[in-house]
């Protein structure tokens, strides 16, 4: 074989290692049966997302994977796959195709890396279906609001009815 071509491969495989390394988050999907716009529909909400989508052949992926120490995901690594790889957002992934695979059935989540450990398709839809970072801390800001509002109502309450006795 050609050297050239040997470390060409090589180095697409520590690329691909690194990927998984710097991963927050990875989503392993099965595209067969999805058109092209579809596709291409799929790639320009994750790109908007900061999240990038590749494919890549199983046999490069497998060196990678065992590179990075995620040997456990070449289970699922059979037939046309593409990987998607979020280095900021954990969810964003796991969000964006659990989405779009609610609209085209074609599309199947099969495994993911969810910050380091890797994950089970249920594993990446159940992290799908959290509410968004804001959501959470909107969440937290009600609970925290709650304890100094209902304070708030009883002070006024107890106010309003001094005032009634004292009048």
């Amino acid at each position: 074989m050609n050297k050239p071509i040997i470390e060409a491969k090589q180095n697409l495989v520590q690329d691909i290692a690194g990927k998984f390394q710097a991963a927050a988050s990875v989503v392993v999907v099965d595209y067969r049966g999805l058109t092209v716009a579809q596709v291409t529909e799929l790639r320009k909400q994750l790109r908007e997302a900061g999240v990038e989508f590749k494919v890549y052949k199983n046999t490069l992926v497998r060196r990678a994977t065992e590179q990075a120490g995620f040997e456990a995901i070449n289970e699922v690594l059979t037939g046309p796959n593409a990987i998607a790889f979020s280095n900021e957002d954990v969810v964003a992934p796991a969000k964006i195709i659990n989405e779009f695979a609610k609209k085209n059935e074609a599309l199947e989540i099969k495994a993911g890396i969810i910050e380091g450990n890797v994950s089970s398709a249920e594993d990446v839809k159940a992290l799908a279906e959290l509410p968004s970072r804001e959501g959470l801390l909107s969440m937290l800001l009600s609970v925290l609001q709650a304890p100094v509002r209902n304070f708030a109502l009883a002070t006024k309450a107890v106010a309003e009815q001094k005032e009634e006795q004292g009048a």
